[in-house]
C-alpha cells in the first residue's frame, strides 16, 4: 500500500481547500493510504512514514509561507539523508494570477530537492490551456471544475508514482501517458 502525506499551510483556507482536493485525487488510486496535516501538526514521524508528499503553501509576496520555509528549516532538516527517494509533488494559492503562485511552486520544489525527494510536474491538461505544470496553482479558491481538477490530478498523478516507484504497478505508465495527451492541440 503506497502512502501519501498531503502537507499545507492556509492562512485564508484557499491553500487547504486546495489540499483536500490534492488528498481527495490521492484516495482515487486504490490502494493509497492518505494523511492530511496542517504544516503546524506534522512530525518527522509523519515524513519518515510517508512515500510521496505533496506539499502547498499560500504563495507569500512571490514565495512560500514562513511557516513552511519553518518546517523544512527547523521540523525536517535533521531528516537530511534519511528521505532520499521520496517522491513530491507543490501546489499554491495566490491573491490573483500573476501572483506568483507558480515561482511558490518552484520554491518548494528547490527545497525538496534539497532533501533528496524526487519532484515532478504535470503535463496533462485538465482543461483548454489550463495545466499544472510546476503544480497545481490556483487565484483565491478552488471555484471551476478545472481549477478543482488541477488539484485532484495532482494529487492522483503522486498517489500514481507512488503506485509506480514503490510498488511495481507498471501498468499504470500507460494511464499516465494517455492522459497526457487530452486538451492538447
Amino acid at each position: 500500500m503506497g502512502r501519501v502525506l498531503i502537507i499545507y499551510d492556509s492562512k485564508t483556507g484557499n491553500t487547504e481547500k486546495m489540499a483536500m482536493l490534492v488528498a481527495e485525487g490521492a484516495r482515487s488510486v486504490e490502494g493509497t493510504e492518505v494523511r492530511l496535516k496542517h504544516v503546524d501538526d506534522v512530525t518527522k514521524e509523519d515524513i519518515l512514514w510517508a512515500d510521496g508528499l505533496a506539499v502547498g503553501s499560500p504563495t507569500n509576496m512571490g514565495i512560500v509561507s514562513w511557516k513552511m520555509k519553518r518546517f523544512f528549516d527547523e521540523v525536517i532538516g535533521d531528516l537530511w539523508g534519511e528521505i532520499d527517494g521520496k517522491i513530491a509533488c507543490a501546489f499554491s494559492s495566490s491573491g490573483g494570477w500573476g501572483g506568483g503562485n507558480e515561482i511558490a511552486c518552484m520554491s518548494i520544489l528547490t527545497m525538496l530537492m534539497n532533501f533528496g525527494f524526487l519532484v515532478f510536474g504535470v503535463t496533462d491538461y485538465v482543461g483548454k490551456r489550463f495545466t499544472l505544470h510546476y503544480g497545481a496553482v490556483i487565484a483565491g479558491e478552488p471555484r471551476t471544475e478545472e481549477e478543482k481538477e488541477a488539484c485532484r490530478r495532482l494529487g492522483r498523478r503522486l498517489a500514481e508514482w507512488v503506485a509506480i516507484f514503490v510498488e511495481g504497478k507498471k501498468e499504470l505508465l500507460e494511464k499516465i501517458r494517455k492522459d497526457s495527451n487530452r486538451f492538447v492541440d
